[in-house]
């Protein structure tokens, strides 16, 4: 059934969550048990459409057989064994990685901000002794350990933790005087998503990225980007650069990299990549048999299924869905899309769509307190998109702000 009025979870469950775990997610009230596709199921047997299929991992929806095959037959033949060995998966998964972008070098950890301390590192490694600041981006998001979160501009997550790691200046998105403004002779790259996504699907402005490169080429700056969210076909190219011809130094993936399971990767221009030298940095789990073979299965399944198509054709449907809304309803301002990289911001609080929507049977999120956010998987079916958007805007339309 699908979920309308739903019931508690095991008590059981709340209990040992209660009593074990640490507190710090808001977690919503339900214990989910099984997914397949865009669905997801409770322990009470209630049925969800997920539009934000793992937090953006998802992105051939839950549980996609090539990678499910992928790793049962992986964890039979060899789970771990450590970096200091070859393993041929991990050496493959590098060349389909380099092959469909700038055809650099790739490192493998286990998560985004894994890859983003890597390519912080690496960029410090990279420039002489006495260059060593990155600028960021107002706005933008990079990761929670102390670098990627010195790296994200947000004032939000900076409470409480200080003294934060030095050498970062932050820049408003979009506005290229400021950048250049703050380039000295210690400035080392450059860091930026090319779409945020934590920061509200905020895509850049005409010419801002190829902008940035330039600026990065006048004053041999490296330019990074945090592809974390927004690579892997997630805007129907396989990287987001893609869709604005300009190519960065270092590059960052996560999230849908291996089809749900635990996997990251940076990638580096060939010239940059030898400065992440033996002995400076590792992850032990990065590249395992496991991810790498989930990473593999993943490329080839958007390839043989012809998925970044799919994926635009998903998006074009979203977009005459969504767009008529910023005229219908008053408190919606803009709709922002690329790929499935989707936003809808409100001029008031959205916060409590998202349970609105969860008592219909659809799983959203809001980010930055008033965009509604969107994920979705690349294998939605026609009639999903039909019934999650005939919920989410029968719910906006309800709205009472």
């Amino acid at each position: 059934m699908t979920a309308t009025a739903k019931q508690a979870m095991s008590p059981t469950t709340a209990a040992m969550f209660q009593d074990y775990v640490i507190p710090n997610y808001g977690r919503f009230p339900l214990s989910l048990v099984r997914g397949e596709g865009s669905w997801v199921w409770d322990d009470q047997g209630n049925r969800y459409l997920d539009f934000f299929p793992g937090w953006g991992c998802n992105l051939l929806g839950h549980c996609p057989e090539a990678i499910v095959k992928a790793v049962q037959e992986q964890v039979a033949e060899l789970i771990h064994v450590p970096n200091t060995w070859h393993t041929e998966a991990q050496g493959k998964w590098a060349k389909l990685l380099s092959e469909r972008s700038f055809g650099g070098q790739a490192f493998f950890c286990n998560s985004g901000a894994e890859a983003n301390e890597g390519a912080i590192k690496l960029a410090r490694l990279h420039a002489s002794e006495e260059r060593y600041k990155i600028i960021t981006f107002e706005g933008g998001f990079h990761g929670r350990t102390y670098a990627a979160t010195t790296a994200t501009a947000q004032p939000k997550f900076h409470q409480d933790i200080g003294p934060l790691l030095p050498g970062f200046c932050y820049a408003p998105f979009g506005d290229l005087d400021a950048v250049r403004n703050k380039i000295d002779n210690e400035t080392a790259a450059i860091m930026i998503e090319p779409i945020q996504g934590e920061g509200g699907i905020r895509l850049p402005p005409e010419g801002f990225l190829q902008g940035l490169r330039q600026l990065a080429d006048e004053h041999s700056l490296m330019l990074i980007f945090d592809e974390v969210q927004t690579g892997c076909g997630r805007t129907g190219k396989w990287f987001a650069y893609q869709n604005y011809g300009v190519e960065p130094d270092i590059m960052t993936l996560a999230k849908s990299l291996c089809g749900g399971i635990a996997g990251a990767a940076l990638l580096a221009r060939r010239e940059i990549a030898p400065s992440l030298r033996p002995g400076m940095h590792a992850a032990t789990f990065g590249g395992n048999p496991i991810a790498a073979r989930a990473g593999i299965a993943t490329i080839e399944t958007i390839e043989r299924d012809g998925l970044l198509d799919r994926a635009i054709a998903l998006s074009q449907a979203f977009q005459a869905k969504l767009d008529p809304l910023v005229e219908e309803l008053p408190f919606v301002d803009e709709v922002r899309i690329s790929g499935l990289m989707i936003g809808i911001e409100l001029n008031v609080d959205a916060t409590p769509l998202v349970g609105q929507c969860l008592e219909r049977g659809l799983l959203i999120n809001c980010t930055q307190g008033n965009v509604v956010r969107l994920l979705p998987a690349m294998t939605l079916t026609d009639g999903q998109v039909e019934e999650g958007c005939e919920i989410l805007i029968d719910v906006l339309r309800q709205f009472s702000p």
